[in-house]
């Protein structure tokens, strides 16, 4: 795993880092989201989620992030989640699929992830602490 630089904001504690931002009204990486998608979204400032990462300062490698921990015992569903992405402020509102969505209201194309012949679906079942990867569905063949 190659380290990264470190930055000034390093040593400052979230609530620092989001201080420094400024008045979130003013950010020039928001899309301008169409009115039907700006109602109820959640905050327009950073916010520091449960791991201690602030979340909307376009900062991406966060010393606090389990991604730059990392280690094999690592379950990389510590990463999924609302609080992992920002209702405004996240990379992904910049593709072009959502940018048609949020800012025009062109509804996606289905099934563009989908692999035409295994499916890839994460096999663990939260609720089912016995399941494991040899519980997948057998591939499919073509």
């Amino acid at each position: 795993m190659t380290k990264r630089k470190k930055s000034k904001a390093d040593n400052d504690t979230p609530e620092q880092v989001i201080e420094s931002l400024g008045d979130p009204a003013l950010d020039p990486y928001e899309i301008e989201f169409a009115p039907e998608h700006r109602e109820g979204r959640g905050p327009r400032s950073a916010f520091v989620n449960e791991h201690g990462v602030v979340i909307g300062d376009h900062d991406y490698e966060s010393p606090q992030s389990p991604l730059e921990n990392w280690s094999k015992n690592t379950d990389p569903t510590v990463m999924a989640g609302e609080e992992w992405v920002h209702p405004y402020k996240d990379v992904g509102f910049h593709t072009e699929e959502n940018r048609d969505y949020f800012e025009k209201g062109v509804p996606p194309k289905g099934g563009i992830y989908m692999h035409p012949t295994i499916d890839v679906a994460y096999p663990y079942n939260l609720e089912d602490e016995t399941a494991d990867a040899s519980d997948a569905p057998a591939p499919r063949k073509k």
